[in-house]
């Protein structure tokens, strides 16, 4: 009776009890006259009471198994949900599992969102934690109390799993935009520290806003003088309603970018209280909200960058981000005018001096060197009106003319080295051909209809071919030198290459230094290749407009 109804439960084990009763009765009649109605109803109540505690142990030992089996589905679950990539896949799988171990009817469980709605023949089970909704368990609406008491155990497990698994979820997410933010912000970083133009950095930012972290509209924008601002860099997921690069715009009325301008800080609008010519350019294209971060260079709003969006909210970690995008691209716009001024201040400071030379070479010429000149011609005149007797005289007379006519030499070299005056006369061409004529190497001088050029143009050339030729003499042990200058369009191309030992190391060299930043300083570019054993060749391209020396 025991192993009866430990396996197969209280009415069969009564059955079988009953059975044994009238078996033991039938077998005590015919072997004895004695009544067994005692011994019978003793062995009923032992059986009875015997099989009822056999019945609760068993339905403990199978509460227990159902306790544990439970158990491992939470553990399954719990791994099934917090592993996955994809949470509404990972909740079917979950959903199909429960319904196995729970034993449920054929509608089975079904894991979902919070706004799940229960299909025919289901009732929903709100999930929550902590007051918040996580979730919804839809189950079959007709569960006997056995099954509604499993599914009800499992519901604080649930909650927890689906609370976990959300926060998982939304940790995931901040961290995978946190790392495309850092991505885009280290991508206009490059930019900027590889020297890019302001207008190709705002084309960046907006780029990198629009496609990386997933904003609908982007604009760069410049304040102008005129209360207007200019369009650097747009981006927008519309195709049509969207504004142009080089588009002037209005500042005025309420709109980010007056009150970005206005107040010099980051702003947020609700577009519905917007007014304004920009409100108005803008209100086909149906955003909702935005935010603009002031792009300050010398502590002035130079411009901005402006987000917009359909959303109600502009999402708190974006802002911060809208404000270093816009740090990043006042730095590539002071660094360009930094760079723009110590370039206008190079060609003020050589300017400057060229003009000190030419100032000196004049005065020089038109006053030492005239007055020797006359003073030695009043000499030689003197000289005549002497009687040829005093031979003592004439020949001091003699000597005073000869000193006199060397020192007008030494003035004559000394004016030609500070600036050459065949250049101010005649241009760069007969200056070319004076170098080559005094050049110690010989010159093959290819340079045809140069013109009358720029002052600056024209003296960096000068320079330029006649370091070279210097350097040529000193070092390079060279039997030939040739000079290539010609002008396509607005620059000037320049090349003096020697056939000899090469090897030149310019940045050892304060002439070849001091003839690069001389070039540069014009806005052109020097080159200088010297392999060694195989000559040297210097090349400039010197643009002909006129470099603005004013800043």
């Amino acid at each position: 009776m025991l192993v009866v109804s430990a396996r197969w439960g209280f009415p069969l084990a009564v059955a079988t009890s009953a059975a044994s009763a009238a078996a033991y009765a039938w077998f005590h009649a015919s072997q004895s006259t004695d009544s067994a109605a005692p011994a019978v109803v003793v062995f009923l109540v032992l059986a009875l009471l015997t099989n009822a505690l056999v019945g609760q142990a068993r339905l403990h030992a199978l509460e227990s198994d159902q306790r544990r089996r439970e158990a491992n589905l939470s553990a399954d679950l719990a791994r099934t949900v917090l592993r996955a990539a994809d949470l509404p896949e990972a909740l079917t799988a979950a959903g199909i599992r429960l319904t196995e171990v729970l034993d449920l009817p054929a509608a089975g469980a079904v894991l979902g969102d919070a706004d799940a709605p229960p299909g025919p023949g289901q009732q929903r089970i709100a999930l929550l934690d902590r007051g918040r909704s996580v979730g919804s368990l839809l189950v079959p609406a007709d569960l006997d109390p056995a099954d509604r008491r499993r599914v009800t155990r499992m519901v604080p497990s649930l909650e927890a799993l689906l609370a976990a698994a959300l926060d998982r979820q939304a940790l995931n997410d901040r961290t995978v935009t946190l790392a495309r933010q850092q991505v885009a912000l280290r991508r206009v970083a490059t930019a900027v520290a590889s020297r890019a133009e302001p207008d190709e950095v705002c084309g960046i930012v907006a780029a990198e806003l629009a496609d990386e972290l997933g904003v609908e509209h982007v604009t760069v924008i410049r304040y102008t003088d005129d209360a207007h601002c200019e369009v650097l860099a747009t981006r927008d997921d519309s195709t049509e309603l969207t504004l142009s690069v080089g588009e002037r715009l209005a500042l005025g009325g309420t709109n980010v970018s007056t009150l970005v301008a206005d107040t010099g800080e980051m702003s947020v609008l609700d577009y519905s209280t917007a007014s304004g010519p920009i409100a108005d350019r803008l209100e086909p294209r149906g955003l909702r909200t935005g935010v603009g971060a002031p792009i300050t260079v010398d502590e002035r709003p130079w411009g901005a960058v402006i987000v917009g969006t359909t959303h109600r909210s502009v999402p708190s970690e974006l802002r911060l981000r809208l404000g270093d995008f816009a740090d990043l691209v006042a730095t590539a716009i002071y660094n360009s005018e930094a760079r723009a001024a110590l370039t206008r201040s190079r060609a003020r400071v050589i300017a400057t001096a060229d003009q000190a030379r030419r100032t000196i070479e004049r005065d020089l010429h038109d006053g030492a060197q005239q007055r020797i000149v006359s003073l030695g011609l009043d000499i030689r005149a003197l000289q005549a009106s002497v009687p040829d007797d005093p031979t003592e005289v004439q020949g001091r007379l003699d000597a005073v003319v000869d000193s006199l006519a060397h020192i007008h030499r030494d003035l004559q070299e000394l004016s030609r080295g500070i600036h050459p005056a065949i250049l101010s006369r005649g241009g760069l061409g007969p200056a070319l051909k004076t170098l080559a004529r005094r050049s110690s190497v010989p010159v093959t001088l290819q340079a045809h209809d140069l013109g009358r050029m720029p002052k600056t143009a024209e003296v960096t050339a000068y320079y330029v071919v006649a370091e070279s030729l210097t350097n040529t003499a000193k070092y390079a042990q060279a039997s030939e030198v040739v000079i290539s200058a010609h002008v396509d369009e607005d620059t000037l191309t320049l090349s003096v290459t020697d056939d000899g030992i090469g090897g030149a190391l310019p940045e050892k060299g304060s002439g070849l230094i001091g003839l690069r930043d001389r070039v540069e300083a014009v806005e052109g570019e020097l080159v200088i290749d010297s392999p060694s054993g195989n000559g040297t060749t210097v090349r400039a391209r010197i643009p002909l407009a006129e470099t603005s020396t004013t800043g």
